[in-house]
C-alpha cells in the first residue's frame, strides 16, 4: 500500500501538462489582422527576423519568403508557416518564433467626449475604453453601449462595465440618450418655428 501512495503523485503528473510547458494565453487563439505588428525571431538568422506590420489585404512581406497571408492566422499557425517556407530550400531545420508585439487599434465612437482610435492593450475593458475617450458626454446615455467587432458588419449591444472586453479593431458606440434624442429632434422645430413667428406680420 506504501509503495502504491509513493507512486501516485508520479502517475498524476504524467497525466497532467509536461513541465515546462507555458499556460495557453489569449494570445495562443488571437487570430491576426491589418494593423496589428508582429515580431519574427529566426534563430541564428538575425537577417531574416524583425517587426513586420499585416498590411490592408491581411498579408506580410518577409524576407526570401516573399508575401503570405496572415489575416485569420495565429502566432503559432503563423510561425509554422514561416518555418515551412524557409526549410523549402533555404534552410535546414529552421526554428521560428512569432508574437504579437502591437495589436491594431480599438475605436470610440458617439457620446465620448474624446472620440477616436486607441491603442489597445490586454484586458481592456468597456468602462477602460470609455474612460480613456475622455468618459461619457453630458448627453449620452450611460446604459449598454453598441461594439461591432472587427470584421463584423452587425452591433451586439453589451453592458458598458468591467466584464464586457474589447477587442483588437472594435469600434464602440456609446448612444445619446432619450432624452437629448428627443430634443435633438424638438429644437430645431421649435427654433423654425420660433423664426417663422417673428417674421410674420
Amino acid at each position: 500500500m506504501l509503495a502504491l501512495l509513493l507512486t501516485l503523485p508520479a502517475a498524476s503528473g504524467a497525466q497532467g501538462t509536461s513541465v515546462g510547458k507555458p499556460a495557453i494565453t489569449a494570445e495562443d487563439s488571437y487570430q491576426l489582422g491589418s494593423g496589428d505588428k508582429i515580431r519574427v525571431i529566426v534563430f541564428g538568422e538575425e537577417d531574416l527576423g524583425g517587426e513586420f506590420q499585416v498590411d490592408g489585404n491581411g498579408r506580410l512581406s518577409l524576407p526570401l519568403i516573399g508575401e503570405l497571408q496572415a489575416k485569420g492566422q495565429t502566432a503559432n499557425s503563423l510561425e509554422q508557416e514561416i518555418a515551412a517556407k524557409l526549410a523549402d530550400g533555404y534552410l535546414q531545420s529552421p526554428r521560428v518564433s512569432v508574437e504579437i508585439s502591437t495589436y491594431r487599434p480599438f475605436y470610440v465612437i458617439g457620446e465620448v467626449n474624446k472620440p477616436g482610435e486607441y491603442p489597445y492593450v490586454n484586458g481592456m475593458s468597456a468602462l477602460n475604453a470609455i474612460a480613456l475617450a475622455g468618459g461619457y458626454t453630458t448627453r449620452a446615455n450611460e446604459g449598454p453601449i453598441y461594439i461591432r467587432r472587427n470584421g463584423s458588419l452587425r452591433e451586439e449591444k453589451l453592458e458598458a462595465d468591467q466584464m464586457t472586453r474589447i477587442l483588437p479593431g472594435d469600434v464602440i458606440r456609446v448612444p445619446i440618450s432619450p432624452f437629448w434624442a428627443v430634443m435633438s429632434v424638438v429644437s430645431p422645430l421649435a427654433s423654425a418655428a420660433y423664426a417663422g413667428a417673428q417674421i410674420a406680420p
